[in-house]
């Protein structure tokens, strides 16, 4: 193989709410925090364990918007992106570093603002009901994907 690849993809649940922020020239940054949980039964006691690892996640401009305005706490989400370290000095004068997932892709896979909505009405024929639940999500949807 030629080349090198720098590719995650991740499916898990926010931790915390979109924190954004805002740069002169209309620029933004969302950031917040997904987990993903690992289960094994351990061979000793036959007890089920539950591992969970934390990802920064990082949206950049529209999709940080969309994030915002969509996600929220506990909220299952699809990202692919790439791994970034980053590295700054501290108030302390010590070198800090993070690790982060700046998303180049993503889908919102359950959303609570999603489980919390009355659901749409059917007014298609009996012989075509996804037809109408489509109509209907098309209607009320007003995501750009």
């Amino acid at each position: 193989m030629a080349g090198t690849i720098n590719k995650v993809i991740l499916i898990g649940h926010l931790g915390d709410e979109v924190k954004m922020h805002y740069f002169e020239g209309g620029n933004a940054i969302g950031r917040f925090p997904i987990a993903t949980n690992e289960t094994y039964t351990n061979k000793q006691t036959g007890e089920k364990v539950t591992t969970t690892e934390w990802h920064n996640i990082v949206v950049r401009n529209k999709l940080a918007e969309i994030c915002e305005k969509y996600l929220s706490k506990g909220d299952k989400v699809y990202v692919e992106g790439r791994i970034k370290t980053r590295q700054w000095e501290g108030d302390d004068h010590t070198k800090r570093y993070t690790t982060e997932i700046h998303v180049v892709d993503m889908t919102f896979l359950t959303t609570k603002k999603e489980l919390n909505a009355p659901s749409p009405k059917m007014d298609a024929k009996p012989s075509e009901p996804s037809q109408g639940v489509i109509k209907n999500e098309q209607e009320q949807d007003d995501l750009p994907f």
